[in-house]
């Protein structure tokens, strides 16, 4: 069991529209920007940091107490974290966990990243749902005034319009080759090596992909060959892909016009293509749709989604899923063409949580069916893309 003390210097936590909280540094003494959101989950603090869909967000969770099984080698999405910053009401003092590498304080530390604790969170929620998700500056530094920090929150830019996917994709294409541990108490994180046949050939736009869907489309048979997110359709097609795959990731999506503009002649191609997150939001609006920018977003593990559509892969029509989310933005309910059918909502506010294509072999989810954190309940998402490329 590991302990550990707080810096014992007041923080603070500025909003675009004045409001300050005050609370404890606990991870590094910088100051930063972001977009200030919150989480839902109740675990994967490390994954959500390390999910690349959190670049220029500083994320609140909800959960009261954060940082108890502190900090391993195997719960990352990515290859270091993306977020901003991390807001919690109470840091764990104590780290006990048998795969505990270090704690998330000094993870943070290491990553140059602030944290702040002691706050109450519940306040900082309650004023985000009412006001809506806005720029916050977050520092320990003691030469910076509250009003200043309230000024650098109000002139960072906010995402309406950033195409942020340029931060966080690969340069250079490469092939992945791990899939889910197979057993998880002796060779947990190991993955394995191309450990089965691999029947079909995935070419994966990289906007921000987390790994653990990388992970889940080699387990069930898929050879991935990840490409950056600007990345032709002709370029695509030169790969001889049996499906395309578009990823999740940060920002605006109407913002990212060349991987609109490469999804939209792809369609062309009758390949199956299966989207999840920003790649649903790209696939909509390469279809003809529009999306919009939500009041606060939703993140965190326990969104209710419901199968509208007859005979919903995945999940029967009429079906209620508990799913994992991270997104700020949605498509327009009234902008999608006819041949364009919905096929899941979310039944706390009525959300376009997924969308196929009436004659082509397209779909995609807003959600993350492949979780990390979170529920499992929609993994047969996958095997389900695996079926609409053994059909060409």
């Amino acid at each position: 069991m590991k302990t550990y003390s707080l810096l014992p210097a007041t923080a603070r936590l500025a909003l675009a529209d004045g409001a300050i909280f005050y609370g404890q540094s606990f991870g590094a003494p910088v100051t930063t920007t972001g977009e200030l959101v919150f989480n839902t989950s109740m675990t994967g603090y490390q994954e959500i940091l390390t999910d690349p869909s959190y670049y220029g967000q500083i994320v609140t969770m909800t959960c009261p107490h954060i940082g108890n099984v502190g900090v391993n080698n195997e719960d990352v999405e990515s290859i270091h974290p993306w977020a901003a910053g991390l807001v919690v009401r109470e840091i764990s003092r104590r780290v006990s966990n048998w795969r505990a590498k270090e704690s998330l304080p000094d993870y943070l530390c290491r990553h140059n990243l602030p944290g702040l604790t002691e706050v109450d969170t519940r306040s900082l929620v309650r004023h985000i749902r009412t006001k809506g998700a806005m720029m916050a500056a977050l520092s320990a530094a003691p030469d910076l005034s509250s009003d200043d920090l309230v000024d650098m929150a109000r002139a960072a830019p906010a995402m309406d319009g950033l195409d942020l996917t340029q931060a966080v994709t690969c340069t250079e294409p490469y092939h992945w080759r791990e899939g889910i541990s197979p057993d998880w108490t002796s060779e947990i994180g190991v993955g394995k090596q191309d450990a089965r046949d691999h029947l079909h050939h995935v070419v994966a736009y990289d906007f921000g992909i987390k790994h653990h869907i990388l992970r889940l489309l080699n387990d069930v048979g898929c050879r991935i060959t990840v490409v950056p997110a600007t990345t032709s359709a002709q370029d695509v097609l030169d790969l001889k892909p049996e499906g395309i795959f578009l990823s999740n990731g940060p920002g605006d999506p109407a913002a990212v016009v060349s991987a609109i503009e490469a999804v939209r002649t792809l369609l062309d191609s009758h390949l199956p293509i299966f989207g999840i997150c920003l790649g649903h939001q790209i696939l909509g609006l390469a279809l003809g749709g529009a999306t919009h920018k939500l009041k606060f977003g939703h993140r965190g593990g326990n969104q209710p989604i419901k199968a509208v559509a007859p005979s919903s892969k995945g999940a029967a029509q009429g079906s209620v899923t508990i799913t994992s989310h991270n997104h700020g933005f949605a498509i327009s309910a009234d902008s999608l063409p006819d041949e364009v059918e919905v096929t899941h909502l979310n039944l706390n506010d009525g959300c376009i949580e997924g969308l196929r294509h009436k004659t082509k072999p397209v779909f995609s989810l807003q959600y993350h069916p492949e979780a990390s954190p979170g529920p499992h309940d929609a993994l047969g998402f996958f095997k389900h893309f695996v079926e609409l490329m053994g059909k060409k």
